[in-house]
């Protein structure tokens, strides 16, 4: 059970930086091999969460893909609302945190299945005026990841990356957000999830120095092979995991 959950921890890390939609992933797989309850695999996952967004910043800092124009606000966003998301998640039983999770997983499943665009013409526009309405698109942006993060224990990119891709932002651009966001959020997240007592420290450590080897792995191939193939298959995993998360929920 130990080598199969570092295994998926690779494995999430790995998606985390090749595609942005993976730490969801981490969840079902401390409270299937780990033993975890719920909360405790939520804020599990969500303190891991902190270094991955650390190293992933860092790597994709080095290759230039970072606007940090775009990234500030949505990061400001995050930080303001994870701690609210975590005392939501404290306050709420665990069957209903499940149908949430897997409800997530399943959106961010069919959002995998589209293909990537580019940036629309209207966000282009908005973006050249750099006005007030795009810092408050963007903090509502980091507001609802944020939010969602400590509610469900799911890391930022697996609600950004899909808001920002609708909203028009470039997939690249999207991602690369997606890893500084991961920071934020999860430290406001974890700062609740540390006063109830919903962090597993040993399981913590092993996770994500797990996660470290996938996410540096991910990142290069971010920069140098088809996102399209990728999420297709992370499309599959996500569909197939939430469903069993709901059914489970709900026997």
């Amino acid at each position: 059970m130990f080598l199969l959950l570092l295994a998926a921890a690779v494995f999430v890390g790995g998606l985390i930086g090749t595609v942005g939609v993976g730490g969801i992933l981490l969840i079902p797989a401390l409270s299937a091999l780990a033993g975890l309850s719920t909360h405790t695999a939520m804020g599990t996952a969500l303190f891991s969460f902190i270094f991955t967004g650390l190293l992933g910043t860092w790597l994709f800092q080095r290759h230039g893909s970072i606007d940090w124009r775009i990234t500030i606000p949505v990061c400001l966003g995050g930080l303001l609302c994870g701690y609210p998301g975590s005392l939501a998640n404290a306050a709420a039983p665990a069957w209903l945190l499940d149908l949430l999770l897997g409800a997530v997983i399943i959106f961010a499943g069919v959002y995998a299945l589209f293909p990537a665009k580019g940036g629309s013409p209207e966000y282009r526009a908005m973006k050249n005026r750099g006005n007030f309405r795009q810092k408050l698109l963007l903090l509502a942006i980091g507001g609802t990841v944020g939010f969602g993060s400590g509610l469900t224990g799911v890391g930022g990119p697996v609600l950004s990356v899909p808001l920002m891709v609708i909203l028009g932002f470039s997939p690249l651009t999207a991602i690369a957000t997606s890893q500084v966001i991961q920071i934020t959020a999860a430290l406001s997240g974890s700062a609740g999830n540390l006063a109830h007592g919903f962090i597993d420290a040993d399981a913590a450590v092993w996770v994500t120095a797990a996660e470290l080897v996938g996410v540096t792995v991910g990142a290069r191939l971010a920069h140098s092979i088809s996102q399209a193939s990728l999420k297709k298959v992370v499309s599959v995993v996500c569909i197939v995991v939430g469903a069993f998360i709901i059914l489970r929920a709900c026997i």
